[in-house]
């Protein structure tokens, strides 16, 4: 099968294509023909050494395809099945290992691209809405990247429990896509103080939560928009890693939370994640969520891919097709 290798951690340059035998399930594992990979920004970490990974080894977690071999004691589900998961490693190749606890089954009504779009970020936006800060009615929330992957999709998440949205872009392709989304106040942070904004927008008292996957570049001004035992949601860093935090800034901002959450802690049982997963497909049929694709690339383009989202090029979620 063909797979994109790394051989050594550094840039988008070190996704090469290469030849490998197919990988064979073990026990309580299925095969997988991949339909579509996922691309995230949890790839490029893995890729650069921030989150390191012992090399030579096939990046990607996320993906959509159809069962073709099973290990033993898998039950459940059949070959021929369509499945998409969301913490599968490999997962940037013709063919993938999934287990099967991890495996999701695709309602008919889901295509594969859609379903391989929305697994990773989706989960993710259905956590930090419901689980991380229960979004309530009337609750205004800010939501940093608004038209990023996982950006338009909480954006949805927090309408559809009846938040509302104060988003920040960093162009203006990227604030009609969040007001799209359903966005109800948008921020141009390369314009405007973004956190003077929020409190404006919020008549100066702040709002409950902010939903933060920038990082370093926003993390202060996040803290300074949050009311009184606001909570601080920080779920990624795609402009790099914050530095150390004194809690005591905690205090002085007004007894606030601060919270780094993961996936795979929202989604520990597989009652959990197929709960969540249900909620999305539910959405999905209804025409309630839409999940924006921003590029499809062939597999071999895995380099352009990281390149376009590191690059802030992107909207939506990226695929590659092999």
């Amino acid at each position: 099968m063909r797979a994109i290798q790394i051989q050594q951690h550094g840039g988008p340059e070190v996704l090469q294509a290469a030849d490998m035998p197919s990988p064979q399930p073990g026990p309580g594992q299925v095969l997988v023909d991949v339909a579509a990979s996922g691309v995230n920004y949890i790839d490029t970490y893995q890729r650069s050494g921030l989150y390191p990974i012992p090399v030579p080894f096939v990046p990607g977690l996320e993906g959509a395809g159809r069962i073709v071999a099973m290990g033993e004691g898998v039950t459940g589900l059949s070959t021929g099945d369509r499945v998409g998961w969301a913490a599968a490693a490999g997962s940037y190749a013709e063919q993938a290992i999934v287990d099967a606890a991890r495996a999701i089954p695709v309602p008919d009504g889901v295509a594969d691209d859609v379903a391989a779009a929305v697994f990773l970020q989706g989960l993710t936006a259905h956590y930090l809405a419901t689980s991380t800060y229960p979004v309530q009615q009337g609750d205004s929330v800010l939501v940093h990247a608004a038209a990023g992957g996982v950006g338009l999709l909480l954006t949805q998440i927090v309408k559809l429990r009846g938040g509302r949205v104060i988003a920040t872009v960093s162009t203006d392709e990227k604030a009609e896509l969040a007001r799209a989304a359903g966005a109800d106040e948008v921020i141009r942070y390369d314009q405007v103080d973004f956190s003077a904004e929020t409190r404006r927008l919020t008549a100066g008292r702040g709002v409950p939560a902010v939903f933060d996957g920038v990082g370093r570049t926003t993390f202060d001004g996040s803290l300074a928009t949050l009311r009184p035992r606001g909570i601080m949601v920080l779920y990624g860093a795609a402009s790099g890693p914050v530095p150390p935090v004194d809690p005591q800034r905690l205090n002085s901002g007004g007894s606030l939370f601060l919270t780094r959450p993961s996936l795979v802690h929202y989604t520990g049982t597989r009652e959990e994640l197929l709960a969540r997963a249900g909620d999305l497909f539910g959405w999905i049929e209804a025409g309630k969520l839409d999940v924006r694709i921003g590029g499809r690339y062939p597999l071999a383009d895995a380099r352009r891919a990281h390149e376009d989202l590191e690059g802030r090029r992107s909207t939506g979620k990226l695929l590659l097709v092999p």
